[in-house]
């Protein structure tokens, strides 16, 4: 999404809710609607850097809105995904036996995606949710989980902070990387 977009989009709302409209935005964002997240974070850390917007609350609404809807894709994959995979997934495979051996990939080496899945556009929105199919403990899920939104939420912020009279080049390198990775894993 173009800067211009961006800010026509998400501004109105930032400007009327201030930090209500960054938490829910990101609460939603990461729940599943397709919201450009790394997109208003570097403009959080811009309009952090011209002074336009208090650096403190921005960060926490950012945080707690990006755990917020983590921890409700976590929840929904609690209560509806092994009630799914049992009455749909012998139509697609999916048996007891590798439920179970999905279960203990995720118990020793899937929460690692936890924390990396920020990083991937399209795959944060899904890790929770598999998570809390799986049945990850609570505390595991949350470690990975809140740490991974700290360390993505950090380091787009403060590239947008620190590079904000280069906005325009930082995003497009941004895009440009993603979609590198994209090709690359998909």
């Amino acid at each position: 999404m173009s800067l211009p977009s961006l800010l026509n989009h998400f501004l109105p709302w930032l400007n009327h809710y201030g930090s209500v409209a960054i938490l829910v935005w990101f609460g939603l964002g990461i729940f599943a609607l397709p919201v450009p997240e790394e997109s208003l974070l570097l403009l959080l850390g811009f309009l952090m850097a011209k002074g336009k917007l208090a650096i403190i609350p921005s960060l926490i609404a950012a945080y707690a809105g990006s755990c917020c809807g983590i921890t409700g894709s976590y929840g929904l994959g609690w209560a509806t995904g092994h009630y799914l995979s049992q009455s749909w997934g012998k139509y697609i495979g999916l048996t007891e036996k590798r439920y179970q051996a999905a279960h203990s990939w995720f118990e020793r080496v899937g929460k690692w995606a936890l924390m990396i899945g920020y990083f991937i556009p399209g795959v944060r929105h899904l890790t929770g949710y598999v998570a809390g199919a799986l049945r990850l403990p609570f505390r595991h899920f949350a470690l990975f989980a809140y740490s991974g939104a700290l360390f993505w939420i950090s380091l787009f912020i403060g590239m947008g902070y620190f590079f904000h009279d280069h906005w325009h080049s930082a995003a497009e390198a941004l895009h440009a990387q993603i979609s590198l990775l994209l090709k690359i894993f998909l």
